[in-house]
């Protein structure tokens, strides 16, 4: 065992109990993902053939790699009395710079908790509307109006100035005294509370979502008809990479692996505490929470009552837009009284499966002040707090301007992807498989077959490495059979697309005194009001709405415009802008998080001489 080589530290907190630790991680593997993310890539991606792709991910990917985190941790708990990612990764190789890859795992939290908290504070307030019948009575028009009010920072819905900020302070205040607690008195505690409360909710959601029927409550459809469209398999999408890329993507997501944050609480375990049952028992919880419960609630519930033409239209706009733009109307078809309670379990499911998710996102990064500045819990909790609210903010006041989209890109699906490849192979061949397998089995209820090593020391970090190549290179529109020897032309979603801005359009300059069309189509609308202009452009295929501040509209209503018209005339700030901003403020996070892993590292240095020499 690794005993010989390293000094054992005591680790100061842990669990309450083995029921504490799964549900805790349950949680944080359990998220709005779950809920408004995996039903709408499986529309998007051949219905029930889609559950193929997602499963074999899920044991050549998911499983190995929770393996991978579930042992990194516990060594570098347990072994070297670390609780963050950067001084786990360095206990699993004599490297120094893994102490740097482990960067990853503090940068992605941070990125994702300050948008994610925002998202979470949503989830919270429509529970509210959905109790104080806010809803009742509006149409889908009103209802789909009613969100972007909410996220416009000049409009209040509830009388508070600037309520979307406000209620954003709130759930980061929450989280940060939750955190402040403790493992058992927090982050345990709540687990305990909301993961039971969540389920319970689904449960509740699917009935009612299967029940419904046909010319009852207004509705146009069975539930069931919802649910045999949703896995419905079209099998011609097996052929597609793009799909199997999608697949890979919702496992990393959906089990919030390449984050640090299983690392960080496996780490508080003691050394004879099991890993594999307990790895096995929170991936296939998070399983059931998603395909049994997240498949059964919105898809079945719109098809109901918008049928299936609709739903897959609003299923191109992403989770968003079934989860807030269209769920409180299709609940008031239930009367007043189920259609609130059924707000609040939708909601409430919804913030519970947050919650417990930035709870987790916030724990790597107070284990990381602890480790390397011997900062109290709650000084580090509070730290952790302004860090969030200073990165959150640009998504809260430019939420509409793409800000959200580049953390999560970057922050939330590129970072997560490359920490994971690294980390697979730094615990595979830096620790060794050898070493790495005696952490996994000390203590184990149950033994994991030998066939597992192959997956953790070859299979998982070629697929990995495979998959990232791809989707840095990715050939235009999808387009697999262009890749050639003299090279092929990349999609503009691929890593260096978006890298380059490729085909960003005809509003590529940061500032401009024209703003051009994006799109061919007829103008439905034009709004001025004051200085604000809001422009309403649709074909149909899609629609845009444009809005400017000191800027003049040229077009009227009902006026045919192509790609590249000129739409108005002012100080445009174009959305670019804002991207390069957000990318600029994100790099300049990862730098100062290196360079605080450096000062942290000569901290624990200092500390072990002046140890050593008492």
């Amino acid at each position: 065992m690794p005993t010989n080589d390293v000094k054992m530290t005591d680790v100061k907190e842990s669990w309450g109990s083995r029921f504490g630790l799964i549900l805790a991680m349950a949680g944080n593997a359990v998220g709005l993902g779950n809920f408004l993310r995996f039903p709408v890539q499986a529309v998007q991606n051949g219905g029930g053939a889609f559950i193929i792709p997602y499963l074999i991910s899920f044991v050549v990917l998911g499983l190995p790699l929770m393996v991978i985190e579930w042992a990194s941790g516990k060594y570098g708990g347990c072994y070297h009395g670390y609780n963050s990612t950067p001084f786990i990764l360095q206990s699993l190789s004599k490297r120094k710079i893994c102490k740097y890859i482990g960067v990853f795992g503090i940068f992605s939290n941070i990125v994702i908790a300050s948008y994610y908290c925002y998202i979470e504070s949503w989830t919270m307030t429509y529970a509210y509307f959905s109790v104080a019948g806010t809803f009742r009575g509006m149409s889908e028009g009103m209802v789909s109006q009613f969100f972007d009010n909410y996220l416009d920072l000049s409009i209040s819905t509830t009388g508070i100035p600037y309520e979307a900020v406000f209620f954003y302070i709130v759930c980061l205040v929450l989280n940060i005294w939750i955190l402040s607690r403790g493992l058992q008195k927090g982050v345990e505690k709540v687990a305990k509370i909301g993961m039971p409360l969540l389920i319970l909710f689904g449960i509740f959601l699917s009935v009612k979502a299967i029940t419904i029927k046909a010319g009852h409550q207004n509705a146009i459809c069975d539930g069931v008809v919802g649910l045999n469209f949703l896995w419905t398999p079209q099998y011609s999408s097996l052929a597609d990479p793009k799909v199997w890329l999608a697949a890979a993507g919702q496992i990393f997501f959906t089990l919030s692996l390449g984050m640090g944050c299983v690392q960080c609480y496996s780490s508080y375990l003691k050394r004879k505490d099991d890993i594999v049952l307990s790895s096995l028992t929170t991936g296939f919880t998070n399983e059931f929470c998603e395909i049994v419960i997240g498949s059964a609630v919105i898809i079945p519930i719109s098809v109901g009552y918008f049928g299936i033409d609709k739903v897959v239209e609003l299923a191109s706009f992403g989770g968003f837009g079934l989860g807030f733009r269209s769920m409180p109307y299709l609940f008031s078809n239930w009367g007043p009284i189920m259609g609130a309670f059924a707000g609040v379990a939708f909601f409430g499911l919804l913030f519970f499966a947050g919650i417990t998710s930035s709870l987790a996102m916030g724990s790597p990064i107070i284990a990381f002040f602890k480790d390397g500045f011997s900062i109290s819990r709650k000084k580090a909790s509070v730290l952790l707090g302004i860090i969030i609210f200073i990165y959150g903010l640009p998504t809260v006041l430019f939420f509409k301007k793409g800000v959200f989209d580049e953390y999560d890109y970057w922050g939330g699906t590129v970072a997560l992807f490359v920490f994971a490849m690294l980390e697979s192979v730094i615990f595979s061949w830096g620790l060794g498989l050898k070493k790495g397998w005696n952490v996994v089995r000390e203590g184990a209820e149950l033994n994991l077959p030998s066939v597992f090593k192959l997956f953790i020391k070859y299979v998982t970090p070629v697929l990995l490495i495979v998959i990232f190549l791809a989707a840095m290179f990715k050939p235009k529109n999808d387009d697999w059979s262009s890749i050639g020897f003299k090279g092929w032309e990349l999609d503009k979603t691929s890593i260096v697309g978006e890298l380059k801005h490729k085909d960003i359009g005809p509003n590529g300059k940061w500032f401009s005194n024209t703003f051009y069309s994006e799109i061919t189509g007829v103008v439905d609308a034009v709004i001025q009001n004051d200085k604000k202009c809001d422009v309403f452009i649709s074909n149909e295929n899609t629609s845009e709405q444009y809005s400017f501040n000191n800027a003049i509209p040229i077009v009227k209503v009902n006026d045919t415009v192509t790609y590249g018209d000129e739409l108005c005339k002012g100080k445009i700030v174009n959305t670019v802008f804002y991207s390069d901003f957000t990318r600029i403020i994100l790099l300049i996070l990862f730098v100062m998080i290196c360079l605080l892993v450096k000062k942290a590292d000569r901290n624990i240095i200092k500390r072990r001489l002046f140890n050593s020499e008492k």
